[in-house]
């Protein structure tokens, strides 16, 4: 298994950081290995989506997300081409004004993927994903 944990301060509130981070179908604008997110259910605080992501090759893969308002963003792998599972989410908290997001994230390879390229994978990913996160928050919020 492959795990990975980050905790950043991201200077919008909590609220305005669970708009961008629950805008799945947007992620595309400012996440460059995402090409596509659809949202292909919705049922109370659920959601079912299917991401095209484009790491060393292209794949596919099925979420379903549970979301707290302003609180959490929960995610649980349900199918596709790569991860054997994968599981994971946000949390948000204030912090002096600003939010305090936890992200962590669990996944186990269905293909043969050495651990250590399975952990890079993972790992090497997060850093880039909450620096784009960030300018996004920027570039919505001017902040």
């Amino acid at each position: 298994m492959a795990s990975a944990h980050a905790t950043e301060v991201f200077n919008c509130s909590r609220e305005d950081f669970f708009k961008i981070v629950s805008d799945y179908e947007k992620y595309s604008e400012f996440l460059p290995e995402v090409k596509s997110v659809k949202v292909t259910k919705k049922s109370g605080n659920t959601k079912e989506m299917e991401y095209s992501v484009s790491l060393i090759k292209t794949f596919k893969y099925k979420l379903k997300v549970t979301e707290k308002l302003n609180e959490s963003v929960d995610f649980v792998f349900t199918e596709g081409d790569v991860f054997k599972t994968m599981k994971g989410g946000w949390k948000l908290k204030d912090k002096n004004g600003k939010c305090q997001v936890e992200y962590d994230v669990d996944a186990t390879f269905g293909l043969f993927v050495p651990g250590v390229m399975a952990k890079t994978l993972v790992s090497v990913n997060l850093p880039l994903m909450m620096a784009n996160f960030k300018k996004r928050v920027k570039e919505v919020y001017g902040k």
